[in-house]
């Protein structure tokens, strides 16, 4: 725990692997979210995902899983990630948002 030297409250700082990861959460929402969008625009893309393991959901879960461990472990290796721990939820429950945003948005517009 460090203190904030300008307010002197206290800040708690995220860990390195917990940031890491909740880095590449918010990274991972977000992917998952474009690729949403991505599969009704483009059949291709669709059938392409539904090619590899027989349901295009299957494979875009898989994706995501893909994402968040490799950018995790990446990150964490890194040795840099750091955030204040309200900094990463705010991170983390933005990208949550933004990505149900995306969904929402695009198929109220496309209908």
């Amino acid at each position: 725990m460090a203190t904030s030297q300008t307010t002197g409250n206290v800040t708690e700082t995220a860990g390195t692997t917990a940031t890491a990861f909740g880095i590449s959460y918010a990274i991972t929402s977000i992917f998952s979210a474009l690729l949403v969008v991505l599969k009704e625009i483009s059949p291709a893309v669709h059938d392409g995902l539904a090619a590899i393991t027989g349901h295009h959901w299957v494979t875009h879960g898989l994706l995501n899983i893909i994402v968040f461990v490799v950018l995790g472990m990446m990150l964490s290796r890194s040795g840099r990630p750091q955030m204040s721990a309200s900094s990463l939820v705010n991170t983390i429950v933005g990208s949550t948002i933004v990505s149900g945003l995306i969904i929402a948005g695009f198929f109220l517009i496309m209908g």
